[in-house]
């Protein structure tokens, strides 16, 4: 199906992540960090980015205006526990805007919704 790329400092998050969005048949790419991110935005095309904003010590919004300024076309979805960021102008660069939960439906559905219109 689609090639997606989800970045999370939480290790357990980005293997939840990746197996429930392979289970959906999607080939998933897995960063804990911005420069591992970057060198396979690099290297590599994704049909859609899926991106925490509290990377560590980095900031997800930083990345997510790098991602629009050099792969414009590539969808992002922000997924924060942090409902707050949604007010920052800088997370309307995103496609779709999901507050992490245990229940992944909201995080798939926006998923499919975004590669449907792709």
């Amino acid at each position: 199906m689609a090639h997606l790329m989800v970045i999370d400092d939480e290790g357990d998050i980005r293997h939840l992540y990746a197996a429930e969005l392979e289970d959906e048949g999607h080939t998933v790419i897995t960063c804990g960090n911005r420069k591992d991110a970057i060198e396979q935005l690099r290297h590599q095309q994704f049909d859609l980015i899926i991106l925490d904003i509290q990377l560590d010590q980095e900031s997800g919004l930083e990345l997510l205006q790098q991602i629009a300024r050099e792969r414009e076309k590539t969808p992002v979805v922000l997924c924060t526990a942090y409902s707050c960021y949604k007010d920052d102008f800088s997370s309307w660069l995103a496609d779709a805007y999901v507050v992490k939960s245990s229940n992944l439906d909201e995080l798939k559905n926006e998923v499919r919704r975004i590669l449907a219109q792709s």
